[in-house]
């Protein structure tokens, strides 16, 4: 008996009905113009790549990475400052060195980037819950809501975000002391960089909102009395996403780089469970003594991550605009 390929079979199904089959998810994506931007840049392209790979050096650091430098029983202080391989005196077990501690320095930058990831993630998260929320209220309900929600917004906008971190921190550091702020460390970067970035996640769903409220099928859910949460979390908020998930792609970078900068002064990741700011702190030490690859390589990472989400959240600013279609 002659066997049928899926291709005849599908224009057989089509020639008896005369209704087209419903393409799956996955082909209306690869059609999509959305896609094929995306393929058209080589430089997001790229950028993609080089996100990925970081992103999966980080988060399985525990199964890649040569050493664990969190594991004290196999750290010793005889590997300090052990040069890259390619310098007199190195150690083929470290291929780009060691740090003051002799932990091993390419180790310690995928599980650095893995806690650097992470608290960029869970703060824009938390940054989005509380923009989107106070947003959608203040564009939805008017009023003396609106007044209060956006002048406390117009206040925060006049502090420099890492300003409000090193605030939240000292804080923090009064409530809890010196020794259970480090237990605390990871937890508090989050709430000070949510704190930080909620204003811009609030003022863009506000307009968005005040736009999408005056509209028919909002005045219709309105007619058959549907609760003003209802309206707002089932109606309002999917047409109001756009732009927040290119303000969630900027923002990603701007926390690693604020959660950097705080771990550099100090205040951030403790040295005992180090982030690439943190990394680059302890090499800031050591950079001028001649031990330069304990801050440059960590450097060097960060500038990749950042660099790289700065491109994907530049394009898709571009790709979501259609003023520029």
């Amino acid at each position: 008996m002659p066997t049928v390929s899926n291709e005849e079979a599908k224009a057989a199904v089509q020639d008896r009905s005369g209704v087209q089959p419903t393409p799956g998810r996955m082909t209306r994506i690869v059609d999509s113009d959305f896609f094929h931007a995306f393929l058209r840049s080589k430089v997001t392209v790229v950028a993609a790549c080089g996100t990925l790979i970081l992103f999966l050096l980080a988060f399985l650091a525990p199964w890649i990475a040569p050493h664990n430098p969190f594991d004290l029983a196999s750290i010793s202080i005889m590997d300090a400052r052990v040069p890259p391989v390619w310098m007199d005196y190195s150690d083929p077990r470290f291929v780009l060195g060691t740090d003051d501690q002799g932990r091993d320095l390419l180790s310690g930058i995928f599980y650095g980037m893995r806690i650097s990831l992470i608290v960029g993630f869970c703060s824009v998260a938390a940054a989005a819950v509380i923009g989107i929320t106070l947003g959608l209220v203040a564009g939805y309900m008017g009023g003396r809501i609106d007044a209060i929600i956006m002048r406390i917004a117009d206040v925060q906008l006049t502090f420099p975000a890492i300003l409000i971190a090193l605030l939240i921190d000292g804080i923090a550091n009064g409530i809890f002391g010196s020794l259970d702020r480090d237990v605390f460390a990871f937890y508090i970067l989050i709430v000070a960089l949510a704190l930080s970035f909620w204003v811009q996640y609030a003022r863009t769903v506000r307009g968005s909102t005040m736009v999408e409220k005056s509209k028919e099928y909002v005045q219709a859910a309105r007619v058959i009395g549907l609760p003003s949460v209802i309206i707002m979390a089932r109606h309002i908020l999917p047409n109001v996403m756009g732009p927040v998930m290119v303000i969630a792609t900027i923002n990603l970078a701007l926390a690693i780089v604020t959660e950097a900068t705080l771990s550099f002064l100090g205040v951030g990741m403790p040295p005992t469970q180090p982030s690439l700011g943190t990394l680059i702190a302890i090499g800031n030490d050591f950079l001028y003594s001649g031990e330069w690859w304990i801050a440059i390589f960590p450097g060097v990472a960060l500038a990749l991550l950042v660099l790289n989400v700065n491109l994907l959240g530049d394009w898709l600013r571009d790709a979501l605009n259609p003023k520029l279609r």
